[in-house]
Formats: structure tokens, C-alpha cells, sequence
């Protein structure tokens, strides 16, 4: 498992979604500072948020917001899922409450996260103890959909799976961040607000009536009559939602009651927002801290926290997080609406500074863990560990058994994005979206690939005379990459034409014999057949000196083809018996029945190994072989098929090691084009229909049926993108990923007999 240190020092795409300063809320705050934790114990991570806006026109947001969403428009939510994926964001953390997310009950934010690609993680800022069926399903399909929920409060933590039935594996605590400040005397900054030489006791946060304030006032009689230096400060603007909806109406109903109570000489009101600097400078110089809520349905309080962190004395009423928080002498707790009480327990501590100061320590002491430092650190190892559980065990819906697949279900041929790859050279190996990226030329492996599939759709439009002249340049660059001194293809090409090497891969010599043993072998002769056959007589020998498995394997194809024409030609059989054999030899060294498999580990183009193994098989009748290559392919379909039904490609990051462990992803095309080829080869060797159902659940990877539900293949250009990650597609459209794609489609094509203008527009 990877740990925080090493996830966190790594460069990741971190995206908060929640409301943001300097829009006034405690979810704005609390999302701005995390966010700026993250960003500071992470610093090679680009962190961001996605911000709800309540207002027309949104807020003037800093650079760290990226994406503004209207909280009633539901369209936004689905264009703000598209921005997260589309920048591959390697996480997201919710910040959830339901009053903050448009539609029944912040329904709304269900359509964000249904369509998101990378693993969630949500923090909860509210839980109810008694929900009504909208709140409910709303928060258990939030669960459902994220890896893991965070909450703030012990009590929490019970709730979520008592109320809710929300697993305990799921749920974390996590505790509020808190700025990391000094244990300091409350008179040093007493005299920059004009109290020195007076107690000071503070309540603070966005005014509200549900915030109890009147009773604190309706206390100051007594507490004046013993302590007549007091003064209550109440410091907090008048919450948005509050002032539009009444004006300042509740703000101005407690300016009368105080004056009405005779204590207005000792109230301030600072009705403004204050920046964290000075509202840790308000703190500090408190003497006592209130917070006389009406209600115990609170399940975490951001300024109580702010307010221990301090090392405050606090005198709270008993909603769930003070009672929590408060515990063990870290605070009085006085029963709700209950202003004798209150007036009691502030004349006794400040009768009693012995008691004042050791509440003081006690708080201070119990929050260092909260500090935001300490914070960041634990959701970046939560961060880590989901990301890396995700990919393999990615969240996807259930997936419905879909029908044989039709001819006029079929995908149209276009060949639109090959042609963009091609120029006057040969095919260019990638691509930064749809744009070929010339600096990194050209490869043998892929012009060998696009000389196949411009072959075979010529077979299906024979009167395209354009597919003939791509197969030239491509045939022209075969020929151009032999290296008659080594008697070995060149494989690496830089775009101004020089080669990076000698000598190229063994295996991507195993892919130009493929390729020109299938044009030499094709049922009717084609115009390159003389030079195909002249190039591959050249080239085929070479190859028993050759070490890797999978360039026997994709020669061995090429070798049969070219054997189903030129049977009579002595050397190659006896190549392909050797090159057969050797497979073969591997297959029964490292087989058994649990792992039938060549090698310890199972790693790329995996079916082309079983179609080699049965290919030679049957053409040598070698029994064994032939059942080793069915056996192979009948287990590679297993491993790589989900429990949902649908066809899971074993993923480059971390392959298939026989101890078990697995890479989820990075899903390649060309995993699911070896095994559309393999199993329809071994349907047209055995007339089992199985391999049929096989061969179109690793086909419809491409259009959807996947781990991520989404089309690999590009409709509107033709090409297809460069692989599946745990964050959806990879949006290159490389020359690799393209042809791979082509060659299944042709090969789908051709097993369905099927005709036709291959340039004809794409039909819905």
C-alpha cells in the first residue's frame, strides 16, 4: 500500500468541491483552508476547487477555484463531472451539507458524482439523527458512490451506521482543522480593540437566530453586577441566506434587547467577516468563549473548534459536537435557552482563574492534533490509499447482458484520424489529442500495424484506390527500415528522418513478419504481394535467434499466413516448428492448472501468445499444443472479465504477477485487439460459439462497456484513445490505440461478411 509520504511528495491532481471564500460560509472557509493545507503538505500536487455559487455572477474568486457551478442550474453539474474527468483529476473530496447543492433535498450534486472517473472521498459537515426519505436516499447514494466518508465527531461515526446502515470500513474521523497559534495570554492584544483592563468574553460566527446570542445577553445583568469590567463581544456578519431573506432584522432585535436590558455599554457588535489573521487576534484576547446554540442537532462547529484550538475557556450549550468536544474538562456545558445557568458558570470562572487557566491548557493540549497541518496529512494518506484501491477495484454501475451484436449496430469504418497520423513518410506514433505530435516520429511496430488494416479494409472496398496508396507509403517504410547489414528491422524513426537505432526491438521484428506474412498469405493476391514476399524472405530467419515469447508469437502468425500459400517452403516450416515449440516449451514449464500461462507474469498483447500456440497447433497437429494456446485464451477471458460481465483488460500499471496482484489499470486497446483476433480464431478453429460472445465483450470495450461505462473509440474523429485509467480515458489518439481499434472493427467486419463504402459519413 502506498503511504502518505510518498503519495503525498508525489504530483497529483487534488479537486475540492464546496463553496469557497470569499463567499460567507462555514463550508467556504472550511473547503479555503483545507485546500490551502493540502497544497502545502502536498506541494507537487495542483489543488483545486469547484465552487457552488448561490448569487448571479458567482464571487471574485482567487486563481484556486477552476470551475463555477450554478447550485439550481442542473446542467452544471453534469459540465463540472466532464471538467474533472477531462482533467484527469486524480481525486475529489466533497464537502457535503445538504443545504448547499441545488434540487430536493441538494439532490443536485448526485449528478456530479455519478458521472465522475476517479475515486471520491466526501467529507460530511452535516448528519441527522432523523431524516426524512428524500435527506435519506439522498445521503445514502452519496455513500454509495464515494470511497470513503468523513466525518468530524465520534457521534458521528455511530450515526452514520446506525441511522443510515453505512458500513464502519467506510467511515472516517478526521478532525476540523484548526489554526496552528501559540498558547498566549489573553491581555496581549486586549488594547488593540480597546478593552485593556477588562474581561472579555466572545461568541462568534455568521448571525444567525438559531445562534442563541439573546440568552447570553439576558445572563449580562447578573455578570455585570459581579464582574462590572465585562464586555461581550459578538463578532460575525449576519448570515447571507439570513440578511436576504430578513435583512438585519435579528441582528438589530438583540442591539434593542441589550439596550432595553441596560447592558448595551458592555456589547460590541463587529458585524463584519474577518480574514483568519483577525479572528485568531479576536480570540486570543477572550477570557471566555460562548456558544449558547438552541439546538443539539449540530454535529461539528467550526468556531467551537477555532476556539479550543486557542485555548479558550468555553461555556457551551449541549449540542452533540460541544458535548464532545467538551468532554473531560474541556469546557462547561449549561442546558439550552437557560440564561441563569449561563450567567452561573461565566461568574464562576471568572471567580476561579486557577479553574479558567487549567480548562485553557486542557483544550489547548487536546486539539494539537487538529491543527491543519496535521489535518492535510491524514486526508492525503486517505487520498493515497483510495486512489490506489480504486484501480483496481474501480466503481462502476451494474452492466445489463446486451444483445448479439447486428450489422447495423455496427460502428461505420472511418479511417479519418489514420489518415491524420499518416504523411509522405509513414504513419506518426502519437498524438496530444487528436494532434499528431511529430516529435516523436515514427516506429516500425505501427506502420506494420496500418499496413494490415489498410490491406483488410481493402479485401471489404476493393475499389478504394486512396487505401492502396496509404499501403504503399506504409510498405515503403517496411522497406526502408530493413537493415540488410543486420539482416533486422529498424523499429524508432525521428520525424526528421534518421534512425534512433541499428537494430530495433525483437518484438517489433515480430510484427513486420506478422504483417508481411498476412499480405503474402491474403486468399487473393494483392499488388504488394512480390514486394511483401521479397522483404519477408529476407527478414524471417533471423528470428530463430530471437529470445521474446510475444515476437515468436506475433512471427508465428505472420509465418502461417505465409505458409497457407508457399506450404512447400522447407526453412520456414522448420522456423515455425522451432519457434512453435519454444512457446510451447514455456507454456508447459510454467503451466498449471491454476495458471495457465507462459510466463510468471502476464503483461501485453496477451492473446497473441494463445493464437500463435493454437495456430501452430493445429497446423502441426500437436494436440497439446493446440489445447495449451484454448486453455490459455479460455483463462485470460476469465481473468480479464468483470463480475458485471464486461471485459476488463489486464492494466499496464502493475500487469498480472502469478502471486495474485494485479494492475486494474492502465487498460490498453491492444490487450482488447489480441483477443478479439485470438477468439475468433479459435471460434473459426473449434465453430464454438463461445469464442463469438467472447470476441464482442472484449469488442465492445471499445464503445463503452467498460470499467469507466465510456467510449474508448472516438466517434466524430475515427481515432481511439490511448487507454482507460482509473480517471477515465486517456484522450490521445495515438497510432497504436487507433490501429487497434480498426484492426477489432475489420476483423468484426470480416467475420460478418461484411461490404460496403468505408468512407460513408457516420450514421447515428
Amino acid at each position: 500500500m502506498e503511504t502518505m509520504n510518498s503519495w503525498g511528495n508525489a504530483s497529483h491532481r487534488i479537486a475540492l468541491i464546496g463553496n469557497f471564500l470569499p463567499r460567507r460560509c462555514g463550508i467556504a472557509t472550511f473547503t479555503t483552508d483545507l485546500l490551502a493545507a493540502l497544497a502545502a503538505e502536498s506541494p507537487r500536487s495542483q489543488c483545486y476547487a469547484v465552487v457552488m455559487n448561490d448569487v448571479l455572477g458567482g464571487y471574485p474568486y482567487p486563481p484556486e477555484v477552476h470551475f463555477e457551478v450554478r447550485d439550481k442550474h442542473l446542467p452544471d453539474y453534469q459540465l463540472a463531472a466532464d471538467f474533472l474527468n477531462v482533467n484527469q483529476v486524480n481525486v475529489v473530496c466533497l464537502q457535503h451539507e445538504f443545504g448547499i447543492f441545488g434540487g430536493a433535498h441538494g439532490s443536485h450534486i448526485l449528478t456530479l458524482l455519478r458521472h465522475l472517473h476517479m475515486p471520491i472521498i466526501t467529507t460530511l459537515h452535516t448528519v441527522l439523527t432523523d431524516p426524512d426519505l428524500g435527506q435519506r436516499a439522498v445521503l445514502k447514494e452519496i455513500a454509495d458512490l464515494s470511497e470513503r466518508l468523513v466525518v468530524m465527531s465520534h457521534k458521528a461515526e455511530c450515526m452514520l451506521q446506525d441511522v443510515y446502515g453505512i458500513s464502519a470500513e467506510k467511515i472516517v474521523m478526521i478532525p476540523h482543522g484548526i489554526p496552528d497559534v501559540p498558547f498566549i495570554d489573553p491581555n496581549f492584544y486586549k488594547d488593540q480593540f480597546g478593552v485593556e483592563g477588562r474581561r472579555v468574553i466572545l461568541t462568534f460566527g455568521l448571525l444567525s437566530p438559531d445562534k442563541g446570542v439573546e440568552f447570553m445577553l439576558d445572563a449580562l445583568p447578573q455578570i455585570i453586577r459581579q464582574h462590572p469590567d465585562i464586555v461581550y463581544i459578538i463578532l460575525g456578519a449576519t448570515h447571507p441566506h439570513i440578511k436576504r431573506e430578513c435583512g438585519e432584522a435579528y441582528r438589530l432585535s438583540l442591539q434593542r434587547r441589550a439596550k432595553e436590558l441596560g447592558v448595551d455599554p458592555h456589547v460590541m457588535f463587529y458585524n463584519c467577516f474577518v480574514e483568519l489573521k483577525e479572528l485568531c487576534e479576536f480570540l486570543a484576547m477572550a477570557d471566555l468563549y460562548v456558544t449558547p446554540y438552541l439546538k443539539p442537532e449540530q454535529i461539528v462547529s467550526g468556531t467551537l473548534s477555532y476556539a479550543l484550538g486557542m485555548g479558550k475557556a468555553t461555556i457551551s450549550t449541549p449540542y452533540w459536537y460541544a458535548e464532545e468536544m467538551l468532554a473531560e474538562g474541556r469546557g462547561r456545558l449549561v442546558p439550552f435557552r437557560d440564561s441563569q445557568a449561563l450567567a452561573e458558570q461565566v461568574i464562576a470562572l471568572l471567580d476561579s482563574e486557577v479553574e479558567r487557566h487549567a480548562i485553557r491548557k486542557r483544550a489547548y493540549t487536546f486539539c494539537r492534533n487538529m491543527i491543519w497541518k496535521e489535518v492535510a496529512r491524514r486526508y492525503l494518506e486517505i487520498f493515497g490509499e483510495v486512489e490506489q484501491r480504486f484501480q483496481w477495484r474501480p466503481r462502476s454501475a451494474s452492466l445489463e447482458q446486451s444483445a448479439p451484436l447486428t450489422p447495423l449496430e455496427m460502428p461505420q469504418l472511418k479511417f479519418d484520424h489514420l489518415r491524420r497520423l499518416t504523411d509522405d513518410v509513414g504513419v506518426l506514433q502519437h498524438a496530444r489529442g487528436i494532434v499528431p505530435d511529430r516529435a516523436q516520429g515514427y516506429c516500425t511496430d505501427d506502420n506494420a500495424r496500418a499496413l494490415i488494416a489498410v490491406l483488410m479494409a481493402q479485401d471489404l472496398a476493393p475499389d478504394d484506390g486512396e487505401l492502396l496508396e496509404l499501403g504503399c507509403r506504409y510498405m515503403s517504410f517496411l522497406c526502408h527500415a530493413f537493415n540488410k547489414k543486420q539482416g533486422r528491422f529498424r523499429n524508432f524513426m525521428d520525424y526528421d528522418r534518421r534512425w534512433r537505432e541499428e537494430a530495433g526491438s525483437e518484438d517489433s521484428h515480430g510484427r513486420a513478419i506478422w504483417s508481411l506474412g498476412l499480405i503474402v498469405g491474403a486468399e487473393k493476391p494483392m499488388v504488394l504481394s512480390d514486394v511483401a514476399l521479397e522483404l519477408f524472405d529476407q527478414a524471417v530467419l533471423v528470428m530463430k535467434d530471437f529470445q521474446s515469447p510475444r515476437a515468436w508469437a506475433f512471427g508465428l502468425v505472420g509465418i502461417n499466413a505465409y505458409l497457407g500459400r508457399f506450404s512447400g517452403d522447407s526453412e520456414v516450416r522448420r522456423l515455425r516448428h522451432l519457434l512453435a515449440n519454444r512457446l510451447f516449451d514455456l507454456y508447459q514449464t510454467h503451466a498449471s492448472a491454476e495458471w495457465p500461462w507462459i510466463e510468471d507474469t502476464v503483461t501485453y498483447a496477451n492473446g497473441k501468445i494463445a493464437q500463435a500456440l493454437m495456430l501452430c497447433g493445429h497446423a502441426l497437429h500437436h494436440s497439446a499444443m493446440f489445447e495449451g494456446g484454448l486453455q490459455s485464451l479460455a483463462w485470460l477471458m476469465r481473468e480479464q472479465t468483470d463480475c458485471g460481465g464486461h471485459f476488463t483488460p489486464i492494466g499496464n500499471e502493475g500487469w498480472l504477477s502469478r502471486q495474485g496482484k494485479r494492475g486494474r489499470f492502465d487498460q490498453q486497446p491492444i490487450e482488447a485487439f489480441t483477443m478479439i483476433e485470438a477468439c475468433l480464431e479459435a471460434y473459426w478453429l473449434t465453430q464454438d460459439k463461445q469464442w463469438l460472445s467472447a470476441s464482442r465483450r472484449c469488442f465492445e470495450w471499445f464503445l463503452g462497456r467498460n470499467d469507466m461505462q465510456v467510449s474508448v473509440y472516438d466517434y466524430k474523429s475515427g481515432g481511439c484513445c490511448d487507454g482507460l485509467t482509473a480517471h477515465g480515458v486517456n484522450r490521445n489518439q495515438g497510432a497504436e490505440s487507433t490501429l487497434s481499434w480498426l484492426l477489432s472493427l475489420l476483423h468484426i467486419y470480416t467475420h460478418l461478411g461484411l461490404k460496403g463504402d468505408i468512407r460513408k459519413p457516420e450514421t447515428a
